[in-house]
């Protein structure tokens, strides 16, 4: 064994102890932890809001300590509030804080936590064994990769011919009234263990793309309020590590082939059938409770974790789009020395503030410090005065041809109508007055003064022309109405 081969197995093995996953899994309260979290997140509830988080571990605290699991020596049970602990594994790395669109703060698992509850369940539940599903699994992938890798088509129109040949003498035998070859029991099981174990890590790749897809966020928006490079340059660079997530990284390709699945809705279809066909077969009924609704879950899980990378996605984008927007050098130089002056000035009050010392609030913002204000050395003043106003002889009357084009004469209709004794068809008399009552206005206004008295429906659609005051004429259609005249008001 050579010496710089052992120095790179062991430093390989210190980065992986150092991950959030394996510190999980190696913490003191470690299966107080894994416990709390398997509980409070499921397959039907990915997210769980804040304040039920801290009752609910509140509640499987008091109920532990209740059944006499908190041990000193043995089982020890952490101490301290569910609010406290749940900080506490924030920072950690095994929770994930954050604000749904409606406002609700929530946790999730992050994607180190979703792996240490895999390894935690894979080691506690059924043992991994050798067996003909998974030696199966094995021997199929590598003929595909053997296929995909082979460029003989001379050797690829042999293997399918002698598929076909295969599957048409097992079509045969059975049209023939063959039997189906009964599946022993025990296969039946471990296979379904099987797929069990390949869904289970489907959640950590979707969440490890999710929280990639995150960084890469936090690392655009770093870089453009540096302002050290231009954002072309950083917009390019970013959407180069999107492709490369994708492509180059082993969760990234588990959820390429994941949206592959979901955009087909067959297939998903076919899935979600397939998986209702084992769960009615009689052997489900050997499979645990837990097993069954992991089973049932499966083309679920698979939708979820998608949506969870396209959000991811939008999420990102909208960020760096409204950065790039709303991008301003000098205000977020302003902001981020604002926020070292904060920072420092906490760093100077908390090692001499006491527990519980007041804190002497900000009653008013400090006056802006404007230094000295331009002067300008030009005249404001108007060029010229403004032309002087017309004298008026003081009668008041406005100009005629003004008047001519304003609201209707009201008074004129309103002594129109009452010349008309008995029921007055609006028509006839809006055609019978003279031309300076005819306008289009004045019409209006006739038909205003008839509603204020008593009206009736002839039923049919009359026409009128009115002539407006530069004589160009319009005409108009309305429901002939008949007015009963005398009750009209100017």
């Amino acid at each position: 064994m050579s010496t710089r081969g052992v120095e790179g197995a062991y430093q390989g093995a210190l980065r992986a102890f150092k991950t959030p996953m394996l510190d999980l899994l190696h913490q003191t309260y470690a299966p107080f932890v894994v416990t709390v979290l398997a509980v409070l997140f499921t397959a039907e509830r990915p997210t769980v809001p804040v304040t039920d988080a801290h009752a609910e571990i509140d509640d499987a605290i008091a109920q532990l300590r209740a059944a006499g699991y908190d041990d000193a020596e043995r089982l020890p049970l952490p101490v301290g509030a569910a609010r406290d602990l749940c900080r506490q594994w924030v920072n950690a790395g095994w929770l994930i804080r954050q604000v749904l669109d409606d406002d609700v703060e929530v946790y999730r698992l992050s994607a180190h936590g979703v792996g240490a509850l895999e390894v935690a369940g894979r080691v506690g539940g059924a043992r991994t064994r050798v067996s003909e599903s998974r030696v199966r699994t094995l021997l199929s992938a590598v003929a595909q990769l053997a296929q995909d890798a082979d460029p003989d088509v001379a050797a690829r129109i042999t293997r399918l011919h002698e598929e076909i040949g295969q599957r048409q003498r097992e079509l045969t035998r059975l049209e023939r009234g063959g039997e189906l070859a009964a599946v022993d029991r025990e296969q039946l099981l471990e296979a379904a263990e099987h797929v069990l174990h390949l869904a289970r890590e489907l959640p950590a790749d979707f969440a490890m793309v999710a929280e990639s897809i995150k960084q890469m966020q936090r690392d655009v928006v770093t870089e453009l309020r540096r302002d050290a490079r231009p954002t072309g340059e950083v917009l390019r660079e970013y959407l180069a590590r999107g492709e490369q997530i994708m492509d180059a990284t082993p969760e990234g390709r588990a959820f390429a082939g994941a949206l592959r699945l979901v955009g087909d809705p067959e297939q998903i279809d076919d899935l979600s059938a397939q998986l209702r066909t084992v769960l009615r077969h009689e052997f489900a009924g050997q499979l645990p409770a837990a097993r069954l609704r992991e089973l049932g879950t499966i083309a679920r899980v698979i939708e979820r974790g998608v949506a969870e990378v396209l959000t991811a996605q939008r999420q990102a984008s909208h960020v760096i789009t409204t950065q790039v927007r709303n991008h301003d050098p000098m205000r977020d130089r302003q902001v981020d020395e604002l926020l070292r002056e904060v920072m420092t000035g906490l760093h100077r009050w908390v090692p001499s503030a006491r527990r519980g010392a007041a804190v002497e609030p900000l009653r008013r913002l400090p006056a802006a410090d404007l230094g000295h204000l331009r002067q300008s050395v030009s005249d404001l003043s108007p060029p010229r005065p403004p032309a002087p106003l017309h004298e008026s002889d003081g009668s008041g009357a406005p100009d005629g041809d003004t008047r001519a084009w304003g609201g209707p004469h009201y008074a004129a209709l309103a002594a129109h109508l009452d010349a008309h004794s008995g029921p007055v068809d609006i028509a006839a008399a809006f055609g019978a007055a003279p031309a300076e009552l005819r306008r289009p206005v004045d019409l209006l206004g006739l038909l205003e003064l008839a509603h204020r008295s008593e009206l009736a429906e002839t039923g049919e659609v009359v026409v009128v022309e009115a002539v407006r005051p530069d004589g160009s004429t319009r005409r108009f259609a309305f429901d002939g109405v008949v007015a009963t005249t005398g009750s009209a008001d100017e």
